[in-house]
């Protein structure tokens, strides 16, 4: 499979968390969604679960910062999650 982690580097945003974004490809990562029954202590999810998100709508998600209420920020980055996934199956990374 694919290194989806890696595919994160360079591209835009898909978070998009409305004043906390940066915009900045340059600071983009996978950011894996932390689903119940899907995570753990020790485990991280399947990165199918991941957004690309700037380093300033990571830091929202993962809560280094915490400027939004966790629910906006929590469907922000699910709506993250399925923009990623979109893009993936449109460019083949995905095949369905």
């Amino acid at each position: 499979m694919t290194d989806l982690r890696k595919l994160a580097r360079g591209r835009d945003c898909q978070v998009r968390l409305e004043g906390i974004c940066n915009f900045d490809p340059d600071t983009t990562v996978l950011a894996h969604y932390r689903l119940g029954g899907a995570c753990g202590m020790g485990l991280k999810p399947h990165d199918l679960l991941g957004a690309w998100a700037c380093s300033s709508c990571h830091d929202e998600i993962d809560r280094r910062t915490w400027n939004l209420d966790s629910e906006i920020t929590a469907r922000a980055h699910l709506e993250g999650v399925l923009r990623t996934l979109v893009v993936l199956i449109k460019e083949g990374k995905i095949k369905i």
